[in-house]
């Protein structure tokens, strides 16, 4: 399987991009190698410029739930394209999403949508400290949130990959504001929200963290966040640009009964196009300009084309037994996975929410960063590699989650563990 153009186009973008890539990850420098360049995908495969295919488990980070290219959504997007890709203003579209996306989300009476994750949890965290007139913020460590400054204090994903969960750049007195709490530990929570000089505006959870590698709440610990929050005067935002549509449709809150105060949402809710969203309770919602004084704004927030990729997915999920595959496609890979590396003598952590999991080379179970970090980074590496060489795109990131899709057959699963077995021989 040669790679020899995406090396070539690799050599090329380093002279270009920083690193040759958008986006850190995607420059495999956590599990050594060239990153491959794609030039189409379709269903669950995805193919380089060298015309090699793989079965796809990144799907574009989440969004591409319902396979890559699903022709519904593409034929839709096409006919939105006809009539302009951008206006400025106003559209229906809007209103049509905005409906969808409450009705999944009991807990939202008004959203307003943006760019990306990214957008939609710096303009949550902005409001929230407009509410309530604090500065503080608590999140935890190893969550992502995007890379704006006031959330890019220990952090997850990319920057956990990279070594640097501290970015440079971030001034120091706004990092001040931002508390790091442990996951699944309620009295470090407790600890910081008596202990803020300034008080606390939120707290920023995800709803199933996926940047330090999937880790689930211990049961309680959702709840006892909210009742916290409540005690203290605080808001509760959940983040579930990642896990919105993937633990259900409805989300992490769904599955937690929680009531968050604000939920970020992105990735499903574009189909695969540039989109985020924002939304919570109305009281809240309506300090946004223009009906209140908290400014946020985007000249491409609602495009037309992302907001009808959104409503065709949306649409998609909801038929019947949609969940239903998405699950049982998913347990089948990570039994099949713990079987394939317990009889090779490998120790592994396989945590699962929903449609999402992650394969820690861990000899004990992950509930926080701390745990996570302490995983086999290099076993991992070896790993990714060997996958790939047998056909299989995995996250090239052992603190990142790994996604089933609607397209993914029972040929794919099966394709999937016949490469993890020769993978964990000897590793």
């Amino acid at each position: 399987m040669g790679t020899k153009k995406s090396a070539q186009i690799m050599k090329k973008a380093q002279k270009l991009i920083p690193g040759g890539v958008n986006s850190p990850v995607r420059a495999f420098k956590a599990v050594g190698g060239n990153p491959l360049f794609i030039s189409k995908a379709r269903g669950s495969k995805i193919f380089d410029a060298d015309g090699n295919s793989y079965i796809d488990y990144i799907g574009s980070w989440g969004p591409a739930i319902l396979g890559h290219a699903h022709p519904k959504v593409i034929s839709a997007i096409k006919k939105a394209a006809d009539k302009g890709t951008s206006f400025g203003a106003p559209t229906e579209l809007e209103v049509i999403l905005a409906e969808h996306t409450l009705k999944a989300f009991p807990s939202m009476e008004m959203v307003r949508f943006v760019s990306s994750g990214t957008e939609a949890t710096m303009s949550a965290l902005r409001l929230a400290r407009g509410y309530t007139k604090r500065d503080g913020i608590i999140k935890f460590e190893g969550c992502y949130h995007g890379h704006s400054d006031s959330l890019l204090v220990k952090a997850g994903s990319g920057a956990a990959t990279l070594g640097v969960p501290d970015s440079p750049g971030v001034p120091a007195d706004l990092a001040k504001h931002t508390y790091n709490a442990t996951f699944n530990d309620l009295d470090s929570v407790k600890a910081i929200f008596e202990s803020a000089p300034e008080g606390i505006a939120c707290v920023i959870m995800e709803g199933a963290p996926g940047n330090m590698g999937v880790v689930l709440p211990k049961d309680g610990f959702v709840q006892g966040l909210k009742e916290m929050c409540e005690k203290y005067g605080a808001l509760l935002i959940m983040d579930e640009v990642m896990s919105g549509f993937r633990l259900c449709y409805g989300g992490a809150q769904k599955i937690y009964n929680v009531d968050p105060d604000l939920t970020c949402l992105g990735k499903v809710i574009g189909g695969g196009l540039p989109v985020g969203g924002f939304g919570g309770k109305r009281k809240i919602m309506e300090m946004l300009a223009p009906s209140g004084p908290v400014y946020q704004a985007g000249t491409l927030s609602g495009n037309p084309l992302a907001m009808t990729a959104g409503i065709e997915t949306l649409k998609l999920l909801q038929k019947k037994g949609t969940y239903e595959k998405l699950f049982k496609s998913t347990n089948k890979l990570c039994e099949g996975i713990k079987a394939i590396a317990a009889r090779r003598g490998v120790p592994v952590q396989v945590a699962v929410a929903g449609s999402m999991f992650t394969v820690f080379f861990n000899e004990r179970p992950v509930a926080s960063w701390l745990d996570a970090k302490t995983s086999d980074t290099a076993r991992f590496g070896k790993y990714f590699s060997r996958m790939l060489k047998n056909g299989i795109y995995l996250p090239p990131s052992q603190f990142e989650a790994v996604f089933v899709g609607m397209a993914h057959t029972n040929e794919d699963i099966e394709k999937t563990l016949e490469a993890a077995e020769k993978s964990f021989k000897g590793l």
